[in-house]
């Protein structure tokens, strides 16, 4: 709560906290659009593959005119991470190769970096975060993502004694989402393509959001930054409200549907034959928490909040989340307090490849959201043993054998690239396990 006078006297003493944006899309233009509003922040550089897009997307979100001329643009990522005064680097990209060499050169500059990249985080982020703590800079989760924003959840229910049941988000789901493509995806969403591409959106991208990708990402993070543990089979997407969730998401062995507590699942605003649940979560994220004994369940009865039929477990939930417009409380907690909003600290989740049709010999994947794959989460201890294929790796390899529709990829089945920086650093993390 002292993040606002430790940046005003930073203000005042004439040392604004300067950042460097890669990657000016929709999380960075929602980012930017906050940036005038808060005194002694700057954004010194802006990496964008298209400067003017960048530029562009600027004046969209309310830049005038003397600021964009202030500012620097570039093509270049890695030159951005190493521009001169720049505390933070902030890694918006998306794409997972792009952002683990991005947040390599912000991280041998001794800067710190954001990690906004999700899709890079959960590919190779502990060995990101080892060298970014050998080099004594912060690697953190964007705050306004869910992973970070539920890593705080889990943070406060711990120091405040109690034992976190469960942990995780809410989304639109139905089986049959793991099967749609980008050519179906806008239906999906109450959209014409026509209103979409008018939109500027991305059919790839939120495809991902539909078909399970983006949910196994996030959730293989947060087990990794909180310790917590991934269904064996993968996540179920129960149906579940906001009133059921201590009910719904405890141990099975209380009637719950976990095989223990302190597990990571998703939480579907959908009854599973199409009907919306009854106070959803569908934009939300959530964590349970469980009494350390009964005089603590007590008080969750008396203060009003409500438990399962036990008494010992509750919930506590937040509806919204705000994407970039909240980004800026990571960059500001790395300049000013050194920490992170939320960090990887494990290999305890991975997202894999898996087939959504049958696929042939020769053909080549395309990645999160495609026509080809989708992420599904699982243990790190069993995609390791799998030699399963990172979601974060199947973009633009070959196939050497065909594989069954709702099976795994595996390394075995592709033709990849071993010199490359990308798969070097995944060969690490599965040789060490950070």
């Amino acid at each position: 709560m002292n993040l606002m006078p430790k940046l005003a006297a930073r203000a005042e003493a004439g040392r604004p906290v300067r950042c460097a944006l890669i990657g000016a899309g929709k999380f960075g233009s929602m980012f930017l659009a906050q940036v005038p509003h808060i005194e002694g922040l700057e954004v010194a550089v802006i990496a964008d593959l298209d400067p003017e897009r960048a530029r562009k997307a600027c004046r969209n979100v309310g830049w005038d005119e003397p600021r964009i001329a202030r500012t620097r643009f570039v093509e270049d990522g890695a030159a951005a991470a190493q521009a001169d005064g720049v505390e933070v680097v902030i890694e918006a990209t998306g794409h997972p190769a792009a952002g683990a060499r991005h947040a390599l050169a912000a991280i041998a500059a001794g800067r710190h970096v954001v990690m906004v990249n999700v899709e890079a985080d959960v590919l190779v982020g502990p060995v990101l975060a080892a060298k970014a703590k050998a080099a004594g800079v912060v690697y953190s989760m964007a705050y306004g993502d869910q992973p970070a924003l539920v890593s705080e959840m889990v943070d406060w229910a711990r120091a405040a004694g109690f034992t976190v049941a469960a942990a995780g988000k809410g989304t639109k789901y139905l089986p049959a989402y793991h099967r749609v493509t980008p050519d179906e995806v806008w239906s999906h969403y109450g959209l014409t393509p026509e209103a979409a591409k008018a939109a500027g959106m991305n059919p790839q991208m939120f495809n991902s959001f539909l078909d399970g990708t983006k949910s196994a990402i996030e959730m293989a993070a947060i087990a990794n930054a909180c310790g917590l543990d991934v269904p064996e089979d993968g996540l179920s997407f129960p149906p579940c409200g906001v009133d059921d969730l201590a009910h719904s998401l405890r141990p099975k062995a209380v009637g719950g549907l976990l095989e223990r507590d302190g597990m990571v699942e998703v939480v579907s605003s959908l009854e599973r034959d199409g009907r919306p649940v009854f106070r959803d979560l569908r934009w939300g994220v959530y964590v349970v928490l469980k009494a350390p004994n009964a005089y603590a369940a007590a008080c969750f009865k008396q203060y009003g909040l409500p438990t399962d039929s036990t008494g010992l477990y509750a919930a506590m939930y937040k509806p919204f989340h705000l994407i970039g417009l909240e980004l800026s409380i990571s960059v500001l907690n790395a300049a000013l307090r050194g920490e992170p909003t939320g960090a990887t600290r494990g290999w305890r989740g991975d997202a894999v490849a898996t087939a959504k049709r049958a696929l042939k010999a020769g053909e080549t994947l395309d990645g999160e959201g495609g026509y080809t794959v989708y992420g599904r989460l699982l243990p790190a201890a069993a995609s390791r043993a799998a030699k399963a294929l990172p979601i974060g790796l199947a973009h633009h390899v070959k196939l050497k054998r065909d594989v069954p529709a709702g099976a795994v990829v595996t390394a075995e089945d592709v033709v990849l690239d071993e010199t490359s920086q990308i798969v070097s650093l995944r060969r690490e993390l599965e040789a060490t396990g950070a």
